[in-house]
């Protein structure tokens, strides 16, 4: 794509919320690629940024977005690329929002490691100060707790193979997008690239777990995945999260499951509190997320705490032990988790994450 096309493609996208012209899948892909080879003009990309988000973006949109980020920037994307670095195992893909969390304690990292134990694996994957929050990420929490994150592909594959647990590191594994951090930044708004960085999929895993503020969104999201044609997801469960990350949110909390040949999605609400999580997001509030998560991942998995923060990761652990198959159902999936937690299992793999390298 000539750099005078995405300024060119303004006079269809940029005119204003209500007369702005969506894209075709090609269109969105191309102005993509153009972005991530870098010579796009910072003028025009940053109307371009806005004006998307001015008018939101279709599944069809975000779709050639991602196909377009998969094929020139994740590179355990192509085939080649896959039989190095994808993990043996068939993990639960955890995309949370990239930009992180400022005021609640980070839950993944423990929730994951439970799931990891009853044999369910999880991997998880973040930037570092992502824009526009530029909060607590998962390698954050990670590094506090001793483990390393910056790790090349082939390394982040085998954490999986060998602790049921992984990391993948944004800059190893989508460079492309990791290089526009400062220009993110600069814009001053979110942009459609934090939706679809949560879908890149490092893993090549077939089920997504995954977060959302309102039940529109996450139908945007499902449709993206039945849209894209890189996508290797079969299944996917989504719920209402706490900072748009992929903790659920205390209360009456709407979820949403799809699964591929499926027509539609299937969305119900639960009551945290039949599930052990009787109490509110403030009570879930730290004062440092990243430290404070790393002490309470540490205490819940050792059994040193039996209160709010280890029912939450308890729940949060059933979720990913029922989207990975390991149960039947999220009641089960929540004994399962409970089991896991009392028998040491899962403090047994932070110590495996700590001696990984």
């Amino acid at each position: 794509m000539a750099p005078t096309e995405l300024r060119d493609l303004m006079s269809q996208v940029g005119s204003g919320p209500k007369s702005a012209e969506d894209m075709n899948y090609d269109q969105a892909y191309s102005a993509f690629e153009h972005i991530l080879s870098g010579d796009a003009d910072p003028t025009a990309l940053g109307g371009f940024w806005v004006a998307n988000r001015w008018k939101r973006n279709t599944p069809e949109e975000l779709a050639g977005f991602l196909d377009a980020m998969r094929h020139n920037s994740v590179e355990v994307a192509s085939p080649e690329a896959v039989a190095s670095f994808a993990p043996d195992t068939n993990p639960v893909d955890c995309g949370a929002n990239y930009d992180g969390k400022r005021e609640t304690a980070l839950l993944g990292v423990a929730a994951g490691l439970v799931s990891a134990a009853s044999g369910t694996p999880v991997v998880v994957h973040s930037g570092d100060r992502v824009p526009m929050t530029e909060g607590c990420a998962y390698r954050h929490v990670l590094s506090e707790l001793g483990v390393e994150t910056d790790l090349e592909l082939e390394d982040s594959a085998n954490m999986v193979d060998s602790v049921g647990f992984g990391f993948y590191d944004q800059s190893r594994f989508n460079p492309g997008v990791d290089a526009l951090l400062n220009r993110r930044s600069a814009v001053g708004v979110r942009t459609f690239i934090n939706t679809v960085e949560t879908l890149t999929n490092p893993a090549d895993a077939t089920v997504h777990l995954g977060s959302f503020y309102h039940l529109s969104f996450a139908k945007r999201i499902i449709d993206t995945l039945r849209e894209s044609r890189t996508s290797t997801v079969e299944r996917a469960i989504l719920f209402q999260g706490l900072e748009g990350y992929d903790d659920i949110r205390p209360g009456y909390t709407k979820v949403a499951e799809w699964s591929a040949g499926s027509k539609e999605l299937t969305d119900y609400e639960i009551e945290t509190a039949n599930y052990g999580m009787s109490f509110e997001r403030d009570d879930l509030e730290v004062g440092d997320v990243s430290a404070d998560s790393a002490k309470i991942t540490e205490s819940v998995l050792s059994g040193e705490r039996d209160d709010k923060f280890a029912d939450a990761v308890a729940l949060n652990a059933a979720f990913r032990i029922y989207a990975g198959g390991g149960a039947a159902s999220l009641e089960d999936g929540l004994e399962i988790a409970r089991e896991t937690i009392s028998d040491g299992k899962s403090l047994d793999g932070l110590s495996k994450l700590r001696r990984f390298a």
